[in-house]
């Protein structure tokens, strides 16, 4: 049986952010003019009913209410694409790692620029947060929303450690 994709285009201070789900499940949140963003008729027919607890989740965020998200996600990759984005969930709000220290904590230092490529094609930004990762010298290295709304999302995290209700 053939899994049936879904999609809809919710507003973010970041710009429009595209959700995709298969059979449900989120499988991809893309900005506009993401590298690596699969072409739009890729998504299946829009379906503004279908991701609602993705919407308040990211509402709450950017809202500075919510610091994690818990949605259901289908995340199709290589197995080390997969370890990659798991690393990156780990990363605490408000705080960065570099390649390095993901391929470190994947039990490969040597691994660093795979990382950096794994990281490139993470398939739900923001909730699968590899804004979070910078250069091993705190450097804003490339991100595929671009390198300047990885700056501002670092920026609002900082930001939002102090305000937040938590």
């Amino acid at each position: 049986m053939k899994q049936q994709k879904r999609h809809t285009v919710v507003d973010s201070p970041y710009g429009p952010l595209t959700l995709v789900a298969d059979d449900g499940v989120l499988c991809g949140l893309y900005m506009t003019e993401q590298r690596h963003r699969p072409p739009e008729e890729s998504f299946g027919p829009r379906d503004d009913t279908l991701f609602t607890e993705t919407e308040e989740q990211l509402e709450a965020y950017f809202a500075a209410e919510s610091k994690e998200f818990t949605v259901e996600l289908r995340l199709r990759g290589t197995p080390f694409q997969r370890s990659v984005w798991e690393q990156l969930v780990r990363i605490p709000y408000g705080e960065t790692r570099s390649y390095g220290d993901l391929a470190d904590a994947l039990g490969n230092p040597k691994a660093s620029r795979a990382v950096g490529l794994a990281n490139g094609k993470n398939p739900v930004g923001i909730i699968v947060p590899c804004h979070r990762v910078v250069g091993s010298d705190g450097s804003l290295t490339g991100y595929g929303g671009g390198t300047e709304r990885k700056r501002r999302l670092l920026d609002f995290e900082r930001g939002a450690q102090g305000t937040a209700l938590f």
